[in-house]
């Protein structure tokens, strides 16, 4: 069917409710939206699905997450593990709790038991909660930090990571084959509960999460020596962390957190914000008035989900600045493997892993401590699936990984990026420098005289709609085809095509394996330690490029990067 005939299905179709009914006659006169919400249906991709809230089949609903369920409800039995049960948790985002419901009365009318939480909690939380319960599967319902009117449903498997090969290409493939709304099963809450299939989480997950992050701390005596002198400034962006970041901190012993009041409390709407988002500067307006008034040390700001933490830190001079990704988690890396050495040696096999989107940086403080190092493909379930390689071959230690889009995991208890478990490192890092003389800004600015000036940036474009799909084909189909020979002044040295697995040195014409999965990802890399990445958003209608720089000093860094973004916006 024609996405016209679909929005009459779905209008004639007593399956339907009234109030979706209601909404779809509200747009009947225009033609753009009903073809925008029922050309396709919302993608099942690899960790999932993500899209407007809404009617239609190109949306987020209870009818294509109780599909989306089905098809992951069909897997399990398949997989031949339905007695192990689904973790599943919701942030605050409109219709969360609604879907995390629909998601888990699905999978009990198949005969599955699902856990879920009372209320709204933290992305990371969830993949602890999967691996607490002996589950097969966790769903979180969360658009992360989408605007307002996203949501999202993420599959973890039971290692407590999303999903990746096999059992991504397998569920989407039943989901794929769930084509009609009438093969979806459910039943009713009470029903489910009576029966013990509906399963509430209480707070014994999170004492047991809470537990596992203070496991994690290497200096409490300087904690102690630091806590009533460190002031720290922290906002969950209406989000999920506002509880375990403030629980954390106090049991620790930190005694001068301030939650920025407008933003305490969780809201769907992100009234404060146009977009929840800690990588921007504008959702921490409210955040640097706070700790300018009260002259703070260290600024957080989680996002909805809280696995993605945004800081700003202070210098000795009093001055704010603002740490990237790729900054905060060198920072929170350096601490964690230069302090575990100095505590109790590393071990032989020990690795710090992280993506080929991320600072390079990163690669010097590995080589530095004689670790391995380990690059992966966009998404910190490809780091998930490390530690648990190293779990099955009983060869690596995790040490720590994390991603430039402000995500990053200490220790292993779970398998997600958690910016629950960042914001203590980077309270205690601050605490332990503190007690030594130092600033934040002091050990950041210590990591590029000691490594190199590493500067990166990302430059994104926005293609939405059937077009704007097709056009982010067509550059990258374009770069693959026809690569440049030089980027933003600089030489192509060699060229990786993860859709071919094949990297081509481009002054010897030898070619070699990426030895990662398959992938739409194009990465070039450049001379002087520089490099550049194209690849479509897996979560938003997006083409990002994005790049990395070296420089001899803080304003070459500048200029290379400056020159670098001209060139990038240039390239697509």
């Amino acid at each position: 069917m024609n996405a016209t005939e679909q929005f009459q299905s779905w209008l004639n179709d007593p399956y339907f409710d009234e109030n979706t009914k209601n909404e779809l006659l509200s747009i009947r006169n225009d033609p753009k939206e009903i073809e925008d919400r029922f050309y396709r249906s919302l993608e099942f991709g690899t960790a999932g699905l993500r899209g407007i809230i809404g009617a239609g089949t190109n949306r987020m609903n209870i009818y294509t997450v109780r599909k989306a369920t089905q098809g992951l409800a069909n897997y399990i039995i398949k997989y031949g593990a339905q007695d192990k049960g689904v973790a599943i948790a919701y942030d605050s985002r409109h219709m969360s709790p609604e879907f995390a419901d629909e998601s888990a009365l699905c999978l009990n009318a198949n005969g599955i038991k699902a856990y879920v939480f009372d209320s709204l909690r933290p992305t990371p939380e969830l993949s602890f909660a999967v691996r607490y319960y002996g589950c097969i599967a966790g769903i979180n319902i969360t658009a992360s930090h989408n605007p307002s009117n996203y949501n999202g449903y993420k599959v973890y498997w039971e290692d407590g990571a999303q999903i990746t090969p096999p059992h991504d290409t397998g569920i989407m493939e039943e989901v794929g084959k769930v084509n009609d709304f009438s093969e979806v099963k459910t039943m009713s809450k009470e029903e489910a509960v009576q029966k013990g299939l509906y399963i509430v989480i209480n707070d014994e997950v999170d004492n047991a999460y809470i537990n596992e992050l203070k496991k994690q701390v290497l200096h409490p005596e300087a904690i102690k020596s630091q806590a009533a002198s460190l002031k720290i400034v922290y906002t969950p962006l209406h989000g999920t962390g506002n509880i375990p970041v403030r629980r954390v901190l106090k049991e620790l012993g930190f005694k001068n957190v301030y939650v920025v009041p407008e933003q305490e409390k969780p809201d769907g709407d992100f009234p404060t914000v146009s977009y929840p988002n800690p990588e921007s500067k504008e959702a921490f307006d409210l955040a640097m008035k706070m700790a300018k008034d009260i002259d703070a040390d260290l600024v957080l700001a989680t996002d909805p989900d809280a696995d993605r933490l945004g800081v700003w830190v202070k210098d000795s001079a009093g001055e704010y600045h603002c740490l990237t990704g790729n900054m905060s988690g060198c920072l929170i890396g350096e601490y964690e493997i230069s302090q575990r050495k100095a505590i109790k040696g590393l071990p032989d096999d020990g690795a710090l892993i992280t993506t080929i989107v991320s600072t390079k940086l990163s690669k010097a403080i590995a080589e530095a401590y004689k670790v391995r190092y380990i690059e992966v493909l966009t998404g910190f379930k490809y780091i998930g699936q490390q530690i648990l390689e190293f779990e099955k071959s009983g060869k690596g230690t995790y040490l720590f990984g994390f991603e430039e889009s402000y995500g990053c995991l200490i220790g292993t208890y779970a398998r997600d990026k958690d910016a629950v478990a960042a914001s203590m490192a980077l309270c205690e890092a601050a605490a332990y420098y503190k007690s030594i003389g130092k600033t934040m800004w002091d050990a950041m600015v210590e990591m590029y005289e000691k490594y190199g000036y590493y500067k990166e940036g990302v430059h994104s474009i926005t293609l939405s709609g059937i077009e704007g799909l097709q056009k982010i084909q067509d550059i990258i189909n374009g770069l693959r085809n026809d690569p440049p020979a030089e980027i933003g002044g600089l030489k192509v040295t060699a060229f990786r095509d993860y859709k071919t697995g094949k990297i081509k040195d481009i002054a010897t014409g030898k070619e070699s394996e990426t030895g990662l999965p398959v992938s739409n990802v194009l990465y070039f890399d450049l001379e002087n330690a520089a490099w550049v990445c194209v690849r479509p958003s897996g979560t938003e209608p997006k083409l990002k490029l994005y790049f990395g720089i070296r420089g001899a000093s803080e304003s070459d860094a500048e200029q290379l990067s400056a020159k670098m973004t001209e060139a990038l916006e240039q390239l697509a």
